[in-house]
């Protein structure tokens, strides 16, 4: 019932639109050590890489599928790469195209953080992990949890759109941990929130742990759509290894509004390690079917132009 109620706040806020996004992983170089992820600095055994700028300008330029509306640009927290291959992508992409620009960048300087957004990009990812700020700082998440809910307040002030996220079923939460998440997602000035099931990473301290249960990833993304029907709700990828028999079509179920397609050239995708290195890639053909498949259909307003024209996040 509770997911029900929720996909059925998402139709009437959205119809049966679903916002489609494709991502490219430009760099897996990374200052920070999350104990969740495999391209923490500490993992000696990744190959690091950034990608190449001309080679990039040519995928997302000219070999782009032709459904998605929007592009997200991400990197571990590697200022170097912010610099010097996603800024001028934002630039290009900007001149060149009509696309929704985001980035997931991390913590960056103040002087970049604002040259991103005068070149173009006007959607910042930076995800709160867990609200439980002992665990935060257990698991050396980046800075402190009021770090970094600091950090999401400025972007916001500076004028930048909002998306943040948590990991559900991290080893060491509380009973209570998923609903303090929640009450410290509706605490920030957001216009999107993610949901990812805590999937053990083969590469990282946390490797032996036991994986997040679906159900909890997919209550957690319902109460979401629930307390918040005006919000971005991506249907993560990683619901396919929670939930391997149709984890990604039970998030549309759910309330999810925003499918992201993988578009990380093959040669750098095997390296960008969230957790395992055979995870499910999410390429336009599995979307397009997903999305069909329960009775939805591929927004043709960006992503970046519905926010422009909403209110204010609360």
């Amino acid at each position: 019932a509770l997911h029900e109620g929720a996909a059925a706040t998402a139709r009437e806020r959205f119809g049966k639109e679903v916002f489609l996004r494709a991502v490219v992983e430009v760099s897996n170089v990374c200052r920070e050590n999350c104990h969740y992820c495999g391209m923490r600095r500490d993992n000696r055994q990744l190959d690091r890489y950034r990608g190449e700028l001309d080679a990039l300008a040519e995928l997302l330029v000219h070999r782009r599928p032709a459904a998605i509306t929007d592009i997200n640009i991400q990197t571990g927290e590697d200022p170097v790469a912010a610099r010097e291959l996603v800024l001028p992508l934002v630039r290009l992409l900007r001149r060149e195209t009509r696309l929704g620009v985001s980035v997931c960048l991390g913590t960056l300087a103040p002087s970049i953080t604002r040259e991103l957004l005068s070149a173009g990009a006007g959607i910042y990812v930076i995800k709160f992990e867990v609200a439980d700020a002992v665990l935060y700082r257990a698991l050396e998440a980046p800075g402190t949890l009021e770090e970094r809910a600091g950090h999401i307040r400025w972007l916001a002030s500076e004028g930048w759109r909002i998306s943040s996220g948590f990991i559900a079923g991290l080893p060491g939460e509380r009973p209570e941990t998923a609903l303090e998440n929640l009450h410290f997602a509706a605490s920030l000035p957001l216009s999107g929130c993610s949901v990812s099931p805590f999937v053990p990473g083969d590469e990282t301290p946390l490797s032996a742990a036991l994986p997040a249960g679906l159900d909890l990833t997919l209550n957690c993304m319902a109460s979401l759509r629930r307390m918040r029907p005006d919000w971005i709700i991506p249907a993560v990828s990683a619901l396919n290894i929670a939930g391997p028999d149709g984890g990604y079509r039970r998030g549309l179920r759910t309330g999810a509004n925003l499918c992201t397609i993988n578009l990380t050239p093959g040669s750098m995708r095997g390296d960008y390690l969230l957790y395992k290195r055979d995870r499910v890639i999410m390429n336009e053909q599995r979307i397009l079917e997903a999305i069909d498949a329960e009775g939805l259909r591929p927004s043709t307003v960006s992503l970046a132009e519905h926010l422009s024209r909403g209110s204010a996040p609360a």
